[in-house]
């Protein structure tokens, strides 16, 4: 039997200055694709509603359809963490609805852990899944779930005070018991400086090479999203154009009699 990457190797990995890679999936052929490349985590992002349903942002993610995206990378996962990411307002109102939530990341679909943008109640949250057997990433910066109050996709952190904020957020996940930290959008020194003042993993995403890993959404980095190109992001394919021509290939070769071949 493979052995599925747990918390306590994410710790020792990061402890011994090796850097932790992420990437999101939201279904079983992708799961298996991605875990056979080594990825240490495999995040089922609230990012699938914009990735796979088409959506303008992540707020109307369901828990119904993240516990379902969730199941399916969970059995094409074989070595790599499954951490469910809980969408908008599955949490926020207290430990013990999250708790229950949260539970179902485990239980139902397969995951092993689940991850939280942060709110006002984060840590309390944190501790009491942590205290009742979730393991849970914490995730500071820019959360996508509170686009509205940022008026749209901005960097945080750039102003001293701001920054101060997030240092101190991340110090209090960590004592709570989070076993590691998204750091989405925010300036690389300020993302350094949280990495040296906290024990726990982060990992960067648009927060510089200094974090003690990186997450990335699949889709950017296989080039399926032709009219979305984040700056922090890499496309190592141009997949869109590769199904495009393979499938307009069918097409023509549908047209002009040559497939399926005559036997």
């Amino acid at each position: 039997m493979p052995k599925r990457t747990t918390v306590l190797d994410f710790q020792a990995k990061c402890d011994k200055g090796e850097k932790l890679s992420i990437v999101t999936a939201y279904d079983y052929a992708m799961a298996m694709a991605v875990d056979a490349a080594g990825v240490d985590a495999i995040l089922v992002g609230d990012s699938l509603n914009m990735t796979m349903l088409g959506r303008e942002n992540t707020l109307s993610a369901t828990l119904d359809e993240m516990l379902h995206h969730t199941e399916a990378v969970a059995k094409g996962a074989k070595n790599a963490m499954v951490i469910g990411d809980m969408p908008f307002l599955t949490y926020q109102l207290g430990p013990e609805q999250a708790l229950e939530n949260a539970g179902a990341f485990l239980t139902e679909a397969g995951a092993q852990a689940v991850k939280l943008e942060w709110c006002p109640r984060a840590s309390e949250i944190t501790k009491f899944l942590v205290e009742n057997g979730v393991p849970v990433m914490g995730h500071l910066g820019f959360t996508p779930q509170q686009i509205h109050r940022f008026g749209g996709y901005h960097q945080q952190g750039k102003d001293k005070a701001s920054a101060a904020l997030l240092l101190k957020e991340a110090k209090a996940l960590e004592a709570a018991g989070a076993f590691g930290i998204v750091l989405e959008l925010i300036p690389s020194d300020i993302a350094k400086k949280i990495t040296a003042s906290v024990k726990i993993p982060t990992i960067g995403i648009g927060a510089g090479p200094d974090c003690d890993g990186q997450v990335q959404v699949l889709h950017d980095l296989l080039g399926l999203m032709p009219d979305f190109h984040p700056k922090h992001a890499k496309a190592y394919l141009k997949l869109h154009e590769a199904i495009r021509d393979a499938v307009k290939q069918y097409v023509a070769e549908v047209g002009a009699g040559k497939f399926p071949p005559k036997s």
